[in-house]
This record gives structure tokens, sequence and C-alpha cells, in this order.
């Protein structure tokens, strides 16, 4: 398992916990889910390069 593996499981599990339907992250909005999701979205683009 890769670098690049271990960073696109850690990014989607805090995509999920970052989600406004939890009781904890009901008030943030959508903005950091909206973050994780682009940086998961480089991640993914950088592993499929073979750059990480």
């Amino acid at each position: 398992m890769g670098i690049g593996t271990i960073l696109i499981i850690v990014l989607i599990l805090l995509l999920i916990g970052a989600l406004p339907t939890w009781g904890h992250s009901r008030s943030w909005g959508y903005f950091p889910s909206g973050g994780l999701g682009l940086i998961l979205v480089i991640i993914i683009i950088l592993v499929l390069l073979g750059r990480i």
C-alpha cells in the first residue's frame, strides 16, 4: 500500500466525517466537505499521473 492510497483513504474518511448530515458538523455547511472533496480530487489526479 503506497502513500497515495493511504492519503486517499484518509481523505475519504475526513470527507465522510465533514458531511453536514452529522450532528457535530451540521452548522458548518458544505464548505469543509467541498474543500476536502477538492483535495481528494487533486490527490487522485496526482496518484493517477504517478506524481505521488
